[in-house]
């Protein structure tokens, strides 16, 4: 070590090297949103960031709704996965300010939502393409589906309800 190298570590000793942040990610990417399992807590676009941060790897989260009822068990996933994967103690941070953006979902995220039946967050005003059939002729039935993030559908044409995932 020279002077003035910065020196991290996962507070137990150990030294960052290359390797942690990208490990870091891809680990997040494997950590499922508790509420939709099919999509990763990267590709719903919570985790805003991973550093190293006084000796500690931090991991930025920002939840859909500031009081989304799975925040606590997100929290517990990510330490549990950083945990096992070495990182002693782990710091995570909350971040609600910006808010969360439909627009951080990924390509695969937004795919993996339609995958599953729950239609992804347009950007665009219009008809809500039904995730069973793809038609068009869908209602909203409630504002609210079976999260606050998502309103509840019917499709007219193959008569299945649906959850869309909002538009924020």
């Amino acid at each position: 070590m020279h002077a003035g190298e910065l020196i991290a570590s996962d507070w137990c000793g150990r030294r960052a090297n290359a390797e942690d942040l990208p490990n870091a990610w891809s680990l997040m990417a494997q950590v499922m949103d508790p509420e939709v399992p099919v999509v990763s807590l990267v590709d719903l676009g919570i985790v805003r960031d991973i550093l190293f941060q006084d000796g500690r790897l931090k991991v930025v989260l920002t939840p859909t709704y500031s009081g989304c009822p799975a925040t606590e068990m997100i929290k517990q996933r990510v330490r549990q996965a950083l945990e096992c994967a070495g990182y002693a103690t782990p710091y995570l941070e909350q971040r609600l300010a910006p808010a969360w953006s439909s627009q951080w979902i990924t390509d695969l995220g937004r795919q993996r939502l339609l995958d599953y039946g729950i239609a992804p967050p347009q950007e665009k005003s219009g008809p809500v393409p039904c995730p069973q059939c793809a038609s068009l002729d869908t209602e909203t039935v409630s504002e609210f589906g079976s999260t606050a993030c998502k309103a509840l559908y019917r499709c007219r044409r193959c008569k299945e309800p649906f959850d869309y995932f909002k538009c924020i």
